[in-house]
Order: C-alpha cells, then sequence, then structure tokens
C-alpha cells in the first residue's frame, strides 16, 4: 500500500525498505521531465529533507523524503531516461529507496482516497 504527501510524494514499504516517487498529479503538473539528481546512496534523511530534484521543462523542484530512513539506492535509469516518470510515475519512475525507514512516519501520511481527495481541493 502507498502513501502520499502534501508536496504529492508517494512511499511504499517492500519489505524492510521504502520506495519513493512523485505522484502522477505531480508528473503531470510538471510535464515533460528533463533531468533527475538522486541524493547519494547511504544518506541519512528526515522526513521533509529533500532527496532530490526534478527538473522540467516548467519548472525545478526538489522531491522531499515522506519520511525517516537512509538512502539505500537511486533509480540509475533516471540518469538517461528521466522521461520514465512521466509514462510510470508510481511504478518505473521511482527515485530511490531507503532502509532503516521509520514505521510511524508513514503511517501518518495519507492514503489514496485521501490524497485524492487532496489534489481535488483548488489550489490556494
Amino acid at each position: 500500500m502507498k502513501r502520499y504527501t502534501k508536496e504529492h510524494e508517494w512511499v511504499e514499504i517492500i519489505g524492510s525498505e521504502a520506495v519513493i516517487g512523485i505522484t502522477a498529479h505531480a508528473a503531470k503538473e510538471l510535464g515533460d521531465i528533463t533531468f533527475v539528481e538522486i541524493r547519494p546512496e547511504g544518506t541519512a534523511v528526515i522526513s521533509g529533507d529533500a532527496i532530490g530534484t526534478v527538473e522540467s521543462v516548467k519548472a525545478a523542484s526538489d522531491v522531499y523524503s515522506p519520511i525517516s530512513g537512509t538512502i539505500l539506492a537511486a533509480n540509475s535509469e533516471l540518469e538517461e531516461e528521466p522521461g520514465i516518470i512521466n509514462n510510470s510515475p508510481e511504478e518505473n519512475g521511482w527515485i530511490c529507496r531507503l532502509k532503516n525507514i521509520d514505521i510511524e512516519g508513514f503511517q501518518k501520511l495519507m492514503n489514496r482516497d485521501e490524497y485524492n481527495n487532496y489534489i481535488k481541493e483548488p489550489l490556494k
């Protein structure tokens, strides 16, 4: 099961690891993604820390870690093909994997229904 943030990141727990990416909504809003930069493996992050940057033809946006942990792996395919995020934002376009994760932080995030209701709200 995935959980979501108000900053449009998703996180999914698989075994003892967390997989993080940006939502389909975020990918659509950004437009064609042209570059992805991810912090190095081994970097410890706290929920809310920037774990990377996604650049598109429209803007550059930081990607924030939804939960605390240590970066275990970055999606190296995004270096050569950043558009994978546009085509498969919540599957093949994952940004990074974390280890030593904060399960309690995960439980506090929005589920899919809550996130869908959130993105239907008018922008302020």
